[in-house]
């Protein structure tokens, strides 16, 4: 999962990136003198995988990834063609957005707008991708227009074929709605999948609050769906993600923090974008999988190696609460919880898969 870090500029981003990565496993950065990009990836905290390590004592723990993309630079009027293509691209390319709201007051770094208003900030840059989608589809339209004209009776079926829906985005991006509250059938979302429009994407926004608990009525909900919003002490938890954990321990209990951002925000993405988990066990490796929710067990399988959802056979299927509630193989298999399952199974958020299949 990859997801990319906005916000106008002094809204604390990078803080807001430090606190979610702990200044883990920076990858890459990129910069053009006004644009910059760094890129981190980080493991999923998980306590079932924790557990499952207690109970099987691996000689490998493995958790999953989650891939944050600060992009730095993005301020009012980027939506007209101010922005990079390598950035534009970067932008297209993250499975979500979080968006960084500012919600503190300091005097040492203004805000560029003159006041803090979360809900205005998140408008702005809204707007801004709105207008970029809005050129996009404008584009493609075009591109339409011209193969029917160029080539006539020979143009590209698989082409023209798009020219309805691309009708259908660019009316509901022209009544500056963004393209996540239309509604499209299965087709058509395939369809626009690889097009990787902005407004598309959900938002997790987050308010960073600074040093001080903000006003709920700052920004009490987003205008509309497959979005989320989370309150953080941006500063706060930075410093919290460089201690060791007996420090931030007694940190986050002076400060009355019950869980911190890095696993609330990886809860929340994961609930937005409809990522689950799954879980293989054994003596070499305890391992935690992520797909898309809905999966059947061929292509949770195909998640692990794509031979093993070519040659599937069965999954040995057992939930991961039971384990924890029996405590071992043996006893979920005394107690009938171990199924046999076939092609057409959903694999659910916390099964432990066993693959069977032809080699």
């Amino acid at each position: 999962m990859r997801l990319g870090i906005i916000g106008l500029p002094n809204s604390g981003k990078t803080t807001i990136f430090n606190a979610l990565t702990g200044g883990e496993s920076l990858t890459s950065a990129a910069t053009n003198g006004q644009f910059e990009i760094n890129t981190a990836t980080v493991r999923v905290p998980d306590l079932r995988i924790d557990h499952l390590s207690d109970i099987y004592q691996p000689r490998k723990t493995t958790y999953t990834h989650i891939t944050y993309v600060d992009i730095a630079g993005l301020d009012e009027g980027i939506g007209g063609g101010a922005l990079p293509g390598q950035f534009r691209n970067e932008l297209a390319q993250v499975d979500g957005f979080l968006h960084v709201l500012r919600g503190f007051d300091d005097q040492r770094a203004p805000h560029p707008c003159g006041a803090v208003d979360p809900a205005r900030d998140l408008a702005t840059i809204d707007s801004e991708f709105l207008l970029m989608d809005l050129l996009s589809v404008e584009s493609r339209l075009q591109r339409i227009a011209d193969e029917r004209r160029v080539k006539g009776k020979k143009a590209k079926q698989s082409l023209t074929d798009q020219a309805p829906l691309f009708k259908k985005l660019k009316a509901h991006l022209e009544s500056e709605q963004p393209l996540r509250s239309l509604r499209l059938s299965r087709a058509e979302d395939k369809l626009i999948r690889g097009f990787g429009f902005l407004t598309r994407k959900p938002v997790l926004a987050v308010i960073n609050s600074g040093d001080d608990a903000l006003d709920s009525s700052a920004l009490s909900d987003l205008p509309y769906p497959n979005a989320g919003l989370v309150n953080i002490q941006g500063a706060l938890e930075a410093e919290i993600a460089q201690l060791d954990a007996a420090d931030a321990a007694l940190f986050m209990e002076e400060y009355g923090i019950s869980e911190l951002s890095r696993s609330k925000v990886i809860r929340l993405s994961y609930d937005l974008l409809g990522i689950r988990s799954f879980f293989t066990v054994g003596q070499d490796e305890v391992r935690a999988w992520s797909f898309p929710e809905g999966a059947t067990a061929p292509q949770a399988a195909g998640v692990i190696h794509s031979d093993l959802q070519r040659g599937f056979i069965r999954a040995e299927v057992f939930r991961y609460a039971d384990l924890a509630e029996l405590g071992s193989e043996f006893a979920i298999k005394n107690a009938g919880k171990q199924r046999l399952e076939g092609k057409e199974y959903r694999v659910l958020d916390g099964d432990i898969l066993n693959i069977r299949h032809n080699s």
